[in-house]
């Protein structure tokens, strides 16, 4: 089971995420959207495409574009359509 932590919170919490270049993406359905704001942010990965990003926000606090995803990803990363990763603070553990 990985779980996605940020100030003191489960972000998000599954048994079958997909590990791509060493991060968990989470499945959309195991996300605690809640703690979610999407952003205008958006990086491009020549293997994977276009990401978007979300802020994510507990008790108040923000921790800005610290989740992403790929919304429309090149077909070699179709596995991980619309699946959340975490970094800038957010723990996952597994």
């Amino acid at each position: 089971m990985a779980k996605a932590i940020w100030n003191g919170k489960v972000i998000a919490e599954s048994e079958s995420t997909v590990m791509v270049e060493g991060n968990h993406y989470f499945p959309p359905e195991s996300v605690n959207s809640e703690y979610l704001q999407e952003t205008s942010t958006h990086t491009t990965c020549p293997w994977k495409g276009l990401a978007s990003y979300y802020t994510v926000v507990v008790d108040g606090e923000e921790n800005k574009d610290a989740a992403w995803f790929y919304p429309e990803p090149k077909k070699a990363a179709a596995e991980i359509k619309d699946h959340v990763a975490f970094w800038r603070g957010v723990t996952v553990e597994s």
